[in-house]
């Protein structure tokens, strides 16, 4: 398979600048599709996929394409990925459990009018089973690392869609959110997450979590992408029962500037997570320089009725969505989502009408709230957790993370989640706007005029982009560790083997920090390069391409060994500040070499050295 060279760096792949790519003739949907699913399947270790599809299918989709029409197909070549319990013609829909898949032999609504829009699946991905969790841990198909720190949680249940967005290796994808499961996973991996308001994206040829508070979500890098997406999708459908016509959903009107809720001292937690509550305190001090008028308001009300998702009526309609299946002793459940779904056994009709009853009570008593403010901020999650802790405690702690996001279904809210920055352990944290059903467009609108402001002062623009593989240092998981390679170890040339031979996998492609000299060293037989580290104001200093490997570090030593003098291993500093291990050079290596500085990479200066 041959696909066309791309940039030296990582392809951006926000919806608009793929389109200039494919405009400019620099970038074909095949060379994009080919490059993707190799990446992907060298990011195994993550867990994000159920179902990567075959490239024959792939290419089918493309062959679909036609000629380039933006207007006729708004989303021509998008890359995008489906969360594995909406369907994809003819691949199986699992839900996150085997002994449950099925093959649909036609698309979700919102799947097929996406791909008539041109956009092109890749696959369908992993999710805590059956949509039951906010964690990422719960499936079957392996545990959904978090694409900046391998060690924490991705957020669930949408965990591989966020995470495939976040790794580049889409530029969107569906989630579905009944409690949090389109924005806990997004705050956890720096993306746009917009749980639209219910009904207004078909929930047909997905697999009801509970069916009356089910909503599609959508993952992106910004929100312009997140509404183009929304444009499309959010089309009334005659066959789905909980559909909604946007003309019906009439949210109430703004000022200029809407006035903005956050929850008060007494009612605003973040479990002693001091950094999560720093950087929500920094985001609404950036939110007030804005020109917006802030209010605190006592969140209780909102509080407790999070609390009812998990009680009554609607873990009874979890049951009901897979009872047959249950019925059926079923041997390959999670343990955590078996129990907490078989908990709606022993619930009675009664329970169920107690439980609209409290319902109806919280959306009277926060109707009257609406009256002073337009729409509310709060953070995502209060704080974020390593997967060992939340495979100590699974439900206890995921409770905690659905604290600002399970009462917004129940009482019919939009809301989209975005960056706010990034703490001080280097893991992103997130905001969540919501207001009323029908608050969709000017949710995004809202979230356009604060996600740039949030990027000025983060700085290096970390909040629109998604974050190279391995970014501030973090190992590819717990047994490898990433290696930067600039010369001889790339991909086709002559001493590759040697990462090959001990299991090491790609990575990524990426560029040091404008930081570095380059030479070809005075050594033979084998040609070989000099990185050298410089003061960044040295008018020579440059940005050099390399590779990054996850090598087993087990192995490490007996690379290390091969390696010649005046080589040697440090750390390399990469263009996003990270570091990770790399090949570097003694200065004296340097003595009697060639400066090659200028063609930014080894492949370029092999291309263009005369022949010896």
């Amino acid at each position: 398979m041959m696909m066309n060279e791309l940039s030296q760096s990582e392809q951006p792949m926000n919806i608009s600048q793929l389109h200039a790519a494919y405009a400019s003739g620099k970038l074909t949907p095949e060379s994009l599709f080919a490059k993707l699913h190799n990446k992907a399947w060298s990011l195994e270790n993550y867990n994000i996929w159920i179902h990567l599809l075959e490239w024959c299918d792939i290419t089918g989709y493309i062959e679909q394409l036609g000629e380039m029409d933006l207007e006729a197909k708004p989303l021509w070549g998008v890359p995008f990925a489906i969360k594995d319990n909406i369907d994809l013609a003819v691949v199986p829909t699992t839900a996150g459990c085997p002994s449950y898949a099925y093959t649909p032999s036609e698309h979700a609504e919102v799947v097929r009018l996406l791909i008539e829009a041109g956009a092109i699946p890749l696959g369908k991905t992993n999710l805590d089973q059956f949509a039951t969790g906010l964690v990422g841990t719960r499936s079957p198909y392996g545990v959904c690392h978090n694409s900046f720190d391998f060690e924490s949680i991705s957020g669930g249940s949408s965990s591989g869609s966020a995470v495939a967005v976040a790794m580049g290796l889409c530029s969107f994808s569906l989630g579905t959110d009944t409690a949090g499961s389109g924005r806990v996973p997004a705050a956890f991996n720096n993306l746009i997450g917009l749980k639209p308001s219910k009904g207004a994206l078909s929930i047909r040829g997905v697999v009801p979590a509970v069916k009356s508070q089910d909503v599609v979500s959508i993952f992106a890098l910004d929100s312009a992408d997140a509404e183009s997406i929304f444009k499309v999708a959010g089309q009334f459908d005659e066959l789905d029962a909980f559909s909604r016509k946007q003309a019906d959903l009439t949210p109430p009107a703004w000022g200029s500037k809407p006035i903005i809720g956050i929850p008060d001292a007494a009612s605003i937690a973040f479990y002693e997570d001091l950094e999560a509550q720093a950087n929500f305190e920094q985001a609404v001090a950036q939110i007030k320089m804005l020109g917006y008028e802030i209010k605190e308001i006592d969140f209780t009300p909102w509080l407790e009725t999070a609390k009812l998702l998990y009680g009554g009526a609607w873990v009874a309609e979890r049951y009901v969505a897979i009872e047959a299946f249950l019925k059926g002793n079923p041997t390959d459940m999670d343990a955590t989502v078996e129990t907490i779904i078989r908990g709606a056994e022993g619930l009675s009709a009664a329970d169920a009408y107690k439980g609209a009853y409290q319902l109806q009570e919280a959306i009277r008593n926060t109707q009257s709230l609406w009256q002073t403010v337009d729409c509310f901020i709060t953070p995502t999650t209060p704080t974020i957790f390593k997967i060992a802790e939340v495979e100590a405690d699974p439900i206890g702690l995921n409770s905690v993370l659905g604290t600002y996001t399970n009462f917004m279904n129940l009482l019919d809210y939009s809301a989209i989640a975005m960056p706010s920055g990034f703490r001080k352990d280097s893991r992103p944290a997130g905001i969540t706007l919501f207001a009323p059903a029908g608050s969709d467009y000017k949710l995004l609108n809202l979230s356009k005029q604060f996600h740039p402001e949030f990027v000025e002062f983060a700085g290096a623009n970390k909040s629109l982009i998604h974050r190279p593989i391995q970014s501030a240092g973090s190992s590819a998981d717990s047994h490898s560790i990433p290696l930067a390679v600039v010369g001889a170890h790339l991909s086709g040339f002559p001493l590759n083997s040697q990462l090959i031979e001990r299991g090491a996998k790609l990575l990524q492609t990426t560029r040091t920090a404008p930081k570095y000299q380059f030479y070809e060293l005075n050594s033979r037989p084998i040609l070989k390069p000099g990185l050298v580290k410089v003061d960044a104001q040295n008018p020579k200093a440059a940005s050099i391409e390399l590779e990054v490997w996850a090598m087993p570090a087990e192995l490490l030593g007996s690379f290390l060994a091969l390696i010649p003098s005046p080589l040697g291993l440090g750390k390399v500093e990469l263009e996003d500040g990270s570091e990770v291990v790399g090949f570097i050079c003694e200065p004296q290596g340097i003595i009697g070499a060639t400066e090659v500085t200028e063609y930014g990479g080894w492949r370029n200066w092999m291309k263009a050295r005369p022949n010896d």
